[in-house]
């Protein structure tokens, strides 16, 4: 079994009895085999389930929860201050294009939350990379340039929160928990 026609790309070899047979993974969405028989046994042959879209891997785990929280019927049902929480830590722990799906996924949780479903306080983490991006832009003001997608993205989710927080009128909450103190003190001395 392979993921290409010519069996050189994940590449799968079988034979024997079946305690041989191992789960195995196939990137993409076609699966290639071939079955040759050796004549040594008269049985009728082979059997082997196929199982699309393998639950646990992040990007079907990303499809399902942006799908879910697009239904407005859904929402009100999900553990958003679970999936929040989660969601935090994935977005603190994952790079590039997986990272940007994980805040993309925030930005959802907070445009759909109704109430104080989410501790925003998490994002400190994710606020203190975008400050030092931010730092690291009014450095480089002699190089202008285009903002990279995670610097975009991060931008975004805060604009989006803080207003969230001043709806809710915990706005001086959020800042004073996102911030250092020392950080406060340059800002107020500034």
């Amino acid at each position: 079994m392979s993921s290409s026609s010519d069996f050189q790309q994940d590449r799968h070899s079988f034979s024997g009895s079946p305690q041989k047979w191992n789960d195995f993974e196939l990137p993409g969405d076609t699966l290639y085999y071939r079955f040759t028989s050796d004549m040594s046994n008269t049985e009728w042959g082979y059997k082997f389930t196929v199982t699309a879209g393998h639950l646990g891997r992040f990007q079907t785990g990303f499809e399902i929860l942006k799908q879910m929280l697009s239904e407005e019927r859904v929402v009100p049902h999900l553990p958003l201050a679970r999936i929040w929480e989660w969601q935090v830590g994935v977005a603190c722990r994952q790079t590039g294009h997986q990272r940007l799906k994980a805040i993309h996924l925030l930005l959802k949780i907070v445009q759909c939350s109704t109430q104080r479903d989410c501790d925003l306080t998490l994002l400190k983490p994710l606020w203190q990379l975008f400050t030092h991006m931010e730092n690291n832009l009014c450095h480089d003001m002699a190089k202008p340039g285009i903002l990279l997608p995670l610097h975009r993205a991060l931008a975004e989710l805060f604009f989006v929160t803080e207003n969230r927080v001043t709806e809710l009128g915990t706005l001086q909450e959020y800042l004073l928990a996102l911030n250092t103190e020392d950080h406060l003190h340059r800002c107020t001395a500034q």
